[in-house]
């Protein structure tokens, strides 16, 4: 059987996911534009379609598409470090399956259910920035995390450490940072008007965008300290010897 050796390219493929999800946010701006000032608000469904601060719609089936991609490629180091008998595989089999769960939750908002109880714990009144209460259990969660991975970071190459705590500090200054802001604003003038769609709209294009740094990241990984990873594909072998 031949097999033919294609080369996997870390920056192309980031390349690659970026001009979508670049499309996808563009996208998104046009049909919010279209709608709160042209008054036209479905433009026969593709306003929805493409609103990147809604769900079940294609901006939300790529976003858990790029967390998939990072459980699977996180799942990959995982057996590669444990067949070298390498240190901190804990720290990337809970890695591969916080990305696993992270895309279930992009997919059906898991992290919604929190904001009603943890509202409730808070009392009646003003929560302005915690609006959108979730954030604060989230943030005690990326707290101790932080915590946890701390001696995993140190032990990474520097490119991929450095990599790594950009990709996490995009990714969370949409997801917690933004939405803590857009809580604010949610609270005093609501959800329905284009400046909090434009909230919404950074905060989704920071958290694609630090998702796919990091699976740039992972893939320069893999190409750098697992050499011998191969994909095989009816006869077609993808990646390095």
């Amino acid at each position: 059987m031949v097999v033919t050796p294609i080369s996997l390219n870390p920056s192309s493929i980031a390349r690659a996911l970026g001009a979508i999800a670049l499309l996808l946010v563009l996208a998104s701006i046009a049909g919010q534009l279209m709608v709160y000032l042209t008054g036209h608000e479905h433009v026969f469904g593709l306003v929805r379609l493409f609103n990147v601060g809604t769900e079940l719609n294609l901006p939300a089936f790529f976003s858990t598409f790029l967390l998939l991609v990072a459980a699977l490629l996180l799942a990959v180091i995982t057996i590669l470090e444990k067949k070298r008998s390498a240190s901190h595989v804990s720290h990337w089999t809970v890695l591969s399956f916080g990305f696993l769960l992270m895309a279930v939750d992009e997919a059906v908002t898991l992290h919604e259910m929190l904001v009603e109880p943890t509202r409730k714990l808070l009392g009646d009144g003003d929560l302005g920035a915690f609006y959108f209460a979730w954030v604060i259990p989230g943030t005690i969660l990326v707290l101790v995390l932080a915590l946890y991975f701390l001696k995993f970071l140190l032990h990474l190459p520097a490119k991929t450490r450095f990599t790594f705590v950009a990709a996490a500090i995009l990714y969370l200054g949409g997801a917690i940072g933004f939405e803590l802001i857009g809580g604010r604003y949610a609270e005093l003038h609501g959800t329905h008007n284009l400046a909090y769609n434009m909230i919404s709209t950074i905060e989704e294009s920071l958290e694609m965008a630090g998702v796919i740094i990091f699976i740039w990241a992972l893939l320069q990984y893999i190409a750098g300290k697992h050499k011998e990873v191969r994909f095989q594909f009816d006869g077609v072998s993808i990646g390095k010897s």
